[in-house]
């Protein structure tokens, strides 16, 4: 009989499953079961994330990934933008050993080039909870996305008000995403399984900072820079180099992709197929 394999996705801020493209369907082609979860305070309205701590997320992906590892041989875990993280301080907390870590463009540092250069007065106001609670963070162009046409299907998507992520999140949240970070960078050394890290050259939320942070502090950590990606990696042009590397650190069954190298990638744009990959995702988010 063989052996099951699972996967548990996390999703990001604001997020769905969306962020993640069409990497569900990817790794159930290839033999291993997915799994995911709504986090705390998404699938609703951005109101809900106002009082929503960092603690309910972790605990959240724990009981999640307790429910899984007894029913598997080998469980996967894979999470995006704040997913990375709380997939991080999941793995650091539960021991975790019968599978391997992806971290999606981790934002360890938000230091990104999009990112206002007053990104730091934020601390300033998480002094006044009324104030953070009240402040809106707005999504903005270029949406995490290089590629302009997948940018302006996002954009129309936004001004329909599709619920595939949501328009802005409340300061009082980033506060949370905040001290997430922190606690990665101080337990990130206790991880002992296999890391892969993808992190975008050009990515706008968070530079390459993080993704050498990683290498620099796990002791099994593996790094690949995509060259023509923002930070939705998943969804944008590197989104086939991306999948062919995370089925090959898992071992899974090749693809008619190439495998990325680190520092090698892709710079060639298919429009149609990309296309194809964003709506893969929202069908998948949908079902």
């Amino acid at each position: 009989m063989s052996p099951r394999i699972g996967a548990l996705l996390i999703h990001g801020l604001g997020g769905t499953q969306f962020d993640l493209g069409s990497m569900h369907k990817r790794l159930k082609l290839s033999g291993i079961e997915t799994h995911s979860l709504t986090l705390p305070g998404h699938g609703t309205t951005p109101e809900d994330l106002v009082s929503v701590r960092a603690e309910q997320w972790i605990e959240a992906v724990t009981l999640k990934y307790r429910e899984l590892a007894g029913q598997y041989d080998t469980l996967h875990v894979v999470g995006m933008c704040m997913g990375a993280l709380l997939a991080a301080s999941l793995c650091e907390r539960e021991r975790h050993s019968k599978g391997r870590l992806i971290m999606l463009a981790p934002p360890v540092y938000i230091d990104g080039w999009s990112t206002p250069w007053y990104r730091a007065m934020r601390y300033v106001a998480y002094r006044f909870p009324l104030l953070s609670a009240r402040m809106k963070v707005e999504e903005s162009e270029p949406y995490g996305i290089k590629n302009a046409l997948l940018r302006n299907i996002v954009r129309a998507k936004f001004d329909r008000g599709d619920n595939f992520h949501y328009r802005w999140v409340p300061l009082a949240c980033i506060r949370e995403v905040d001290r997430l970070r922190h606690h990665v960078m101080r337990v990130a050394a206790q991880i002992t399984c296999p890391v892969l890290v993808i992190h975008a050259r050009d990515d706008e939320l968070t530079s390459l900072k993080s993704a050498e942070f990683i290498a620099r502090t796990v002791r099994n950590a593996r790094v690949v820079v995509l060259k023509n990606s923002y930070h939705m990696i998943c969804v944008d042009n590197d989104r086939e180099q991306v999948a062919a590397s995370v089925l090959d650190f898992l071992g899974a069954v090749k693809q008619d992709v190439p495998v990325a190298e680190p520092l090698e990638m892709c710079s060639h744009v298919r429009t149609e197929p990309l296309v194809s990959c964003f709506m893969i995702g929202m069908h998948e988010h949908a079902l």
